[in-house]
């Protein structure tokens, strides 16, 4: 054997002995996650920013009940419950030895502090309505709390599992929004404001801990720097990828795996109900046919999404095929727009910064320009948005998914930004709200989706994909969003 090639096969002895003594790489125990929006503050009680909950939802707030997996409300800080006969009490024992992550224990008299705040005239909570048919809360004892209704609402237990219902401390509620303490696996550590969120593992979580020991969120609206991000693996995994068109060239990719299921976000083009001519249901339905939903969902989804006739998940089992009633039908929109004698008609477009909402907005602006309507676009900051077209109602148009799940009760308040509010809508939900047969309750469902596809409250565009590329070694990631989240509870590194 020639000198070298012994020295080299010494060498190689040598490199395999270190081989089989070396420790064994240590299994990563921290996640980055890419989200598209930045929270504009992290308390889910006091906003409608979906990227609220994406953040804080189960990792660090609870509510009495939760949101599972599959979109089941399963147990969260109430271990327990009993429902009395009329409905109108619920009574919910709490786990034993929970605490804040500023060390204070949970008790009693927080729920009752955290609904009435909730409640409250003052309240700044987004969804009020989740809590009005709720009369008293009071503490039995420490563990124990009573909740007396008005009225008999089956979808109680539902309501108390949105984010807009976790459960605060009074000693943290003033100043969640910048620095978050609730009872979750997680505990808060920082916020670069437009960058990044950080979390870590609440070592003294009262249920089953968590496998990661840190979590940094990093916010990233722009769909190539995303792309470049998840290449560079910067980022581990991105649950809502702003940048389908490369979703297959990342899954092609043995490092990563492409997460594709359902969410409960009905993405809309809403139209402000109040604002003439939008009052006259023959100019909304005009609008309605002039819209072409798949080739928006080709355009700017490349594909990913289930087109909607109502604001419903087609994924429900109660979800009613309406969309014959506002098929595209360009002939039928300048008909109805003659009809109410509506021409050169000029509305403002407002467009929030998800991709969804500035591609698809270019191809709405296109397609009503072609019945007449012409749309002038404003692209919005998130927070700009959320004050002035969410908040106070000033637009004509706008395009957003509503991501809450079974929200279409929204319809029925007066004060919400599309400005519909119907009576004979609000006695539907009324009724819905004292109904618990699960039967009777679809078929108030089906009423409810009927009348606002009727009336041509808003053109229902399509029901959002969840869309997600993560590291091919994340397990435990929620294919599916049964609500806005990013719950990070089960998830570990599988290798």
């Amino acid at each position: 054997m020639p000198i070298r090639n012994l020295a080299g096969a010494m060498v190689a002895v040598c490199v395999m002995g270190l081989a089989v003594v070396a420790p064994a790489q240590a299994q990563r125990a921290d996640i980055t996650v890419g989200l598209v929006l930045e929270p504009p503050h992290l308390d889910p009680t006091a906003g409608a920013a979906a990227a609220i909950d994406e953040v804080v939802y189960a990792n660090v707030f609870e509510g009495l009940t939760r949101f599972a997996p599959d979109g089941d409300i399963i147990s969260g800080l109430a271990d327990s419950w009993e429902i009395s006969d009329d409905g109108l009490t619920y009574t919910f024992h709490l786990h034993d030895g929970v605490n804040f992550h500023d060390g204070t224990a949970l008790t009693a008299e927080d729920v009752v502090f955290s609904i009435d705040r909730a409640q409250a005239e003052d309240s700044v909570n987004a969804q009020k309505a989740l809590f009005a048919d709720i009369a008293e809360v009071s503490a039995l004892d420490d563990l124990t709390v009573e909740m007396t209704l008005s009225r008999p609402n089956g979808n109680l237990l539902f309501n108390l599992a949105w984010g807009d219902a976790v459960i605060v401390g009074p000693e943290s509620a003033d100043t969640n929004a910048t620095d978050p303490v609730g009872t979750g696996p997680f505990r808060f550590v920082d916020w670069v404001q437009g960058d990044r969120v950080i979390l870590e593992r609440n070592d003294a979580y009262w249920g089953e801990p968590a496998q990661l020991e840190a979590a940094t969120f990093r916010f990233i609206s722009d769909p190539t720097a995303a792309f470049a991000a998840m290449m560079a693996e910067d980022v581990d995994v991105f649950p809502n990828f702003p940048a389908p068109e490369t979703l297959s060239v990342l899954d092609a990719d043995p490092r990563f795996e492409a997460v594709v299921g359902t969410t409960e976000g009905e993405t809309i083009l809403a139209m402000n109900n109040k604002r003439s001519p939008l009052d006259d249901v023959r100019v909304r339905e005009a609008i309605a046919h002039a819209i072409d939903r798949q080739a928006i969902i080709d355009g700017a989804m490349f594909g990913y999404g289930t087109p909607i006739g109502t604001h419903f998940a087609p994924h429900h089992p109660a979800y009613v095929d309406l969309l014959d009633l506002s098929q595209y039908n360009p002939e039928r929109s300048r008909a109805l727009l003659a009809e109410a004698g509506v021409t050169g008609l000029r509305l403002s477009l407002a467009l929030p910064p998800p991709t969804y909402a500035r591609r698809g907005g270019e191809i709405v602006a296109a397609q009503l320009r072609a019945v007449g309507i012409e749309a002038e676009i404003t692209n919005m900051e998130w927070a700009q948005w959320l004050e002035q077209v969410f908040g106070a109602g000033d637009f004509d148009l706008t395009i957003v998914s509503h991501t809450e799940p079974l929200d279409i009760g929204i319809y029925g308040r007066e004060d919400y930004y599309f400005g519909y509010g119907d009576p004979e809508f609000q006695a539907i939900m009324s009724e819905l709200d004292a109904t618990t047969a699960p039967d009777a309750r679809i078929a108030l469902l089906g009423d409810a989706q009927r009348k606002i596809a009727e009336d041509y409250v808003n053109v229902y565009l399509f029901q959002l994909a969840q869309t997600g590329i993560k590291n091919a070694g994340i397990e435990g990631m929620w294919v599916n969003a049964p609500t806005q989240a990013t719950d990070l509870t089960a998830v570990y590194w599988a290798r």
